[in-house]
């Protein structure tokens, strides 16, 4: 995870450049934001529409997310410093769920985490919101 310039915990996200694919968006900026170099990216899992300012303007984004792995020495986080990441983190599903302050990059790590130990036959995570945050059974 990325944490952002206001300091919220969540996923690398940018703009597509020209000549570029989503596919090979999603893996030039998890690389530019987190420093790591060897990804494989995997399935696409949701598109995430919203809206954030930048120099007074309003901008809406619609960010293609897809479930990628690391390989090599993912210990080797280097968060962008231009691009306003202030850090760059490994977090398990259960932290990581109660760092992220936005609802549908809660949504999207719910369906990972459960694709992710469909895979490895483990049994799913459920999370639940409840009156003191997030609980997870």
């Amino acid at each position: 995870m990325i944490q952002d310039r206001v300091g919220r915990w969540t996923i690398p996200k940018g703009h597509v450049e020209p000549g570029e694919s989503i596919e090979q968006t999603a893996v030039r900026e998890v690389a530019e934001e987190t420093g790591l170099t060897n990804l494989r990216l995997g399935e696409r899992l949701d598109k995430l529409h919203f809206f954030y300012r930048r120099e007074g303007k309003l901008i809406f984004m619609t960010t293609h997310v897809f479930l990628m792995q690391a390989k090599g020495d993912t210990n080797a986080l280097i968060p962008e410093d231009s691009e306003g990441i202030a850090d760059a983190k490994w977090f398990d599903a259960v932290e990581a769920m109660g760092l992220v302050e936005y609802r549908d990059t809660e949504r999207v790590f719910e369906v990972a985490f459960n694709k992710i130990n469909r895979r490895l036959g483990r049994p799913p995570i459920v999370f639940n919101q409840t009156a003191a945050g997030k609980e997870h059974i």
